[in-house]
């Protein structure tokens, strides 16, 4: 008898793939790093972030110009800060929670990740959510929690979603403890350990995933998405309205020929 021959897993198929300009990681271009301890821009500067499908999940890969570990963190990195936002589905939160961000338009996200070298987070909007600002969510607690991996530049988080065709917003902060969220907010504060800016309230990532120029994105709090899906309720609400009068034009019709 023959033996059975072994189950070969269908290799990668790649959704998404979003290049980001290098030496960007400054914000609107005034943002100064913290000097203690001495962060390299390099390692937070976001150069590549893919989608790929993995026997139906979807995995979510970000490569930095260069990784470092200046809190010693057990993942083998640390300094930065990563937010994976993923609209999954029409509504959403539009809020890019905790970031002085949002999205454009008045739908968002449905998924958030969140890695610091320390910790992997990962919230969920609740369903039928659509909102400007969501109260503080929850971290889901599940046992097939988000796991990550780091090879050589590439941060990879395998997600346990249905892989599809998503649209995403992806940022990158400086990481602090001595913060309730771990982020270092951009301000005044001229010390050695303080993320400077030119003006204050800027948004809080020192990086955005944007193909172009990021200083509109400073300018204005909106961050576009990139990705595939897009919302539908406007479509079919306009679809509905364009049916409504071709209704009422036919019964118009009809009651004119009656009435002939």
């Amino acid at each position: 008898m023959p033996l059975p021959a072994a189950a070969v897993a269908p290799p990668p198929a790649l959704l998404l793939s979003v290049p980001d300009p290098a030496g960007d990681a400054s914000g609107d271009g005034s943002y100064q790093l913290p000097t203690r301890p001495a962060l390299s821009a390099s390692t937070l500067d976001l150069r590549l972030f893919k989608a790929e499908n993995i026997g139906g999940k979807l995995r979510l890969s970000v490569s930095f110009g260069a990784v470092g570990n200046p809190w010693n963190a057990p993942a083998g990195y640390s300094g930065a800060v990563l937010d994976i936002f993923v609209k999954t589905a029409p509504g959403g939160v539009s809020d890019l929670t905790g970031l002085g961000l949002r999205v454009a338009g008045s739908s968002g996200w449905q998924e958030h990740y969140r890695l610091d070298g320390f910790q992997v987070q990962h919230f969920s909007a609740p369903p039928q959510t659509d909102q400007a600002a969501a109260q503080p969510l929850r971290p889901v607690l599940a046992p097939d929690a988000p796991r990550v991996t780091l090879q050589g530049t590439e941060l990879t988080l395998d997600t346990g979603l249905k892989a599809g065709e998503y649209s995403y917003w992806v940022t990158s902060s400086v990481y602090s403890p001595f913060s309730p969220d771990g982020l270092l907010r951009p301000g005044g504060d001229t010390s050695a350990s303080g993320l400077r800016s030119a003006r204050e309230g800027t948004p809080v990532p020192v990086d955005v995933l944007l193909s172009g120029d990021q200083k509109q994105v400073y300018a204005t709090g909106v961050l576009p998405a990139v990705g595939q899906i897009r919302d539908t309720r406007s479509v079919i609400l306009l679809g509905l309205a364009i049916a409504g009068l071709l209704a009422a034009a036919v019964l118009s019709v009809l009651a004119w020929r009656r009435g002939a």
